[in-house]
């Protein structure tokens, strides 16, 4: 696994909120020089603010990465302003909670237009510009969803389920060609994000992630490090670790336990869900900020990230300890 150079020029969508801000502050403080994409012009003009005090360049494009053409667009115009795209961060999203029987087509079919062939458009212009100097990398911001499904999010967790699978045609495609493009997905935990305020929602309370909960700087600092590095996925936090894993073996078992504790896990019983708005179709004016309302028991550190990001240290350290124990158990031995 090599190190790639550090990026110059970086695109991120859904940049003006939660995880997607985050990134974009945490690449600018790397000295990269960011394009935003995102619906909400005063949002953008915020987040813009933010990055330019790193003192690096800054692009905002309103846009809604379901328009296949504005994304093209906005990457012809990122290269012309910015230069050469090194990075290009998939991250946009929209979700729904809500039971199967009472989401309508439209409302699944956005759903699924933003957060799956958003990032396939996306990845798209990317690679018509990334293949011009057989250089470059995609970051796919994922989700343990993107194995483990559970109760009330099918659209979301049907689309991330189909980035995985798009992501790992197209590395075959990569791999054929001999191409140095990088592709790469991380795959993240419960996040501490706006988006429990503003989501679609179908039930009794207002949505709240599953814990353990890590805030969206986490997932920024695991974003950077799969763009710099050439690892296929990433997995933030012990919590995606479980859920990957204990589906590839128990996968029935987790369907009846989610059957039974799911849907009352995504539910916070002190906020009633009836006046929640929605940006399932708009932007929510006045809630694009980097964290959401999960600080109190929010996480800024992921030891399990720590370790599968420094897997040669880890592995020092535990060589080390086994040495020193051994040694201890022989001496103890011979004082016996």
């Amino acid at each position: 696994m090599g190190r790639i150079r550090t990026p110059k020029t970086v695109v991120i969508t859904g940049a003006t909120a939660g995880v997607g801000r985050a990134t974009a502050l945490e690449f600018a403080s790397h000295g990269a020089d960011i394009a935003l994409l995102a619906r909400d012009a005063d949002a953008l003009h915020d987040t813009a603010q933010q990055v330019r005090a790193a003192g690096v360049r800054v692009l905002s494009i309103k846009l809604d990465v379901s328009d296949a053409r504005a994304v093209e667009a906005a990457a012809e115009s990122i290269e012309a302003r910015l230069g050469p795209i090194d990075v290009w961060v998939n991250n946009a999203m929209v979700t729904a909670f809500a039971p199967i029987d009472e989401l309508s087509h439209e409302q699944f079919a956005r759903v699924t237009n933003v957060t799956y062939h958003g990032f396939v458009w996306g990845t798209m212009a990317a690679l018509k510009r990334m293949m011009r100097t057989d250089r470059g990398v995609i970051v796919q911001v994922g989700s343990a969803l993107a194995y483990r499904s559970i109760p009330l999010q099918s659209a979301y967790c049907g689309a991330k389920h189909a980035i995985r699978g798009f992501t790992d045609a197209l590395r075959c495609e990569l791999h054929h060609r001999k191409s140095r493009i990088h592709v790469t997905m991380v795959q993240m935990p419960a996040l501490n994000t706006p988006q429990f305020d503003w989501a679609e929602n179908r039930m009794a309370h207002a949505p709240r992630p599953v814990a353990p909960i890590f805030q969206p700087e986490v997932a920024a600092r695991a974003i950077w490090w799969a763009a710099t590095h050439r690892r296929r996925e990433v997995w933030v936090g012990s919590s995606s670790i479980k859920a990957i894993v204990a589906n590839q073996w128990i996968p029935g078992l987790l369907d009846r336990y989610l059957g039974r504790t799911g849907v009352d896990a995504q539910q916070d019983k002190q906020i009633s869900g009836d006046a929640q708005p929605s940006n399932l179709w708009n932007p929510v004016s006045d809630l694009h900020r980097v964290h959401g309302r999960f600080d109190a028991v929010a996480a800024s550190w992921s030891p399990a990230l720590w370790v599968d990001t420094h897997r040669g240290v880890a592995l020092l350290a535990a060589a080390t300890i086994a040495t020193i124990a051994t040694v201890c158990v022989g001496l103890l031995r011979r004082r016996v």
